[in-house]
């Protein structure tokens, strides 16, 4: 199941989300999701680990039918203050869904990944409910803002140390193994510690610098394709049995 944020967990990080400070790269955040997944109004996401909630508002203003699923009753008790009825709220596990095959648009595991016992699993059960696409929304462990909440995790206690970050290499390897050659795509954002001042901001807005391996937060899109196996079946024929086999004109006359 791995690790299930507390009731300090949740205030702690709904606070750093509300943070004026972090405004700025979690816009960047939630503009990258949207662009790269594209979702449609009417159609359906399961947000997995969705947290307080912060991507279920971004996707109910995109008029997204929207289900989150947390293990963390406390992290859905802030969610649910914020999306009260417009969403379906689900306790759960990523590596076990419970939702029927193809029962979503889109699913997508944003910063969740990081904390699952087994991501193999969890992603297999993405793959396993979503019909059209999946994205991830991951820490990337090339990142320099990485780097730093690691060495910080050597002197001090933080969520952190509990968190699995991931490269763009290792992500696309993992999905290969589960589901084979399908169309990938990827972007980070928050190139730099810092993004003070509105040169830095244009900079990071940038799909060209979004295109670098080094961002603190990667966004990767997943493209399922319909597979479908051919199982041999026996064929069976049955034939009209003939009450005399033998041909008339070599019938023996008495």
């Amino acid at each position: 199941m791995g690790y299930v944020f507390n009731f300090n967990d949740a205030v702690a990080y709904e606070k750093w989300s509300c943070y004026p400070g972090n405004s700025f790269s979690a816009d960047l955040e939630s503009r990258l999701i949207l662009q790269m997944l594209k979702p449609v109004k009417g159609e359906s996401i399961l947000d997995i680990g969705c947290g307080t909630g912060l991507s279920l508002v971004h996707f109910l203003e995109k008029g997204v039918q929207v289900t989150g699923l947390d293990p963390s009753p406390y992290m859905l008790d802030i969610a649910l203050q914020k999306v009260g009825s417009r969403a379906d709220l689900y306790r759960g596990i990523a590596e076990d869904l419970p939702f029927e095959d193809n029962s979503f648009n889109y699913a997508c595991l944003i910063t969740s990944l990081e904390f699952v016992d087994n991501p193999e699993k969890a992603l297999r059960e993405a793959f396993r409910v979503a019909k059209d696409r999946v994205f991830l929304g991951v820490l990337n462990s090339y990142a320099l803002k990485s780097i730093q909440r690691r060495v910080k995790g050597i002197f001090t206690e933080t969520i952190y140390n509990r968190a699995r970050f991931y490269s763009i290499w290792e992500l696309k390897q993992l999905i290969n193994r589960i589901i084979g050659d399908v169309p990938v795509s990827w972007r980070t954002v928050c190139q730099f510690p810092s993004s003070s001042g509105k040169l830095m901001q244009k900079i990071e807005k940038s799909k060209i610098v979004q295109r670098f391996p080094f961002g603190a937060f990667t966004g990767m899109l997943i493209t399922l394709v319909p597979r479908f196996r051919a199982r041999p079946l026996a064929i069976t024929h049955r034939t009209k049995r003939s009450v005399d086999t033998v041909p008339s004109f070599n019938r023996l006359k008495p």
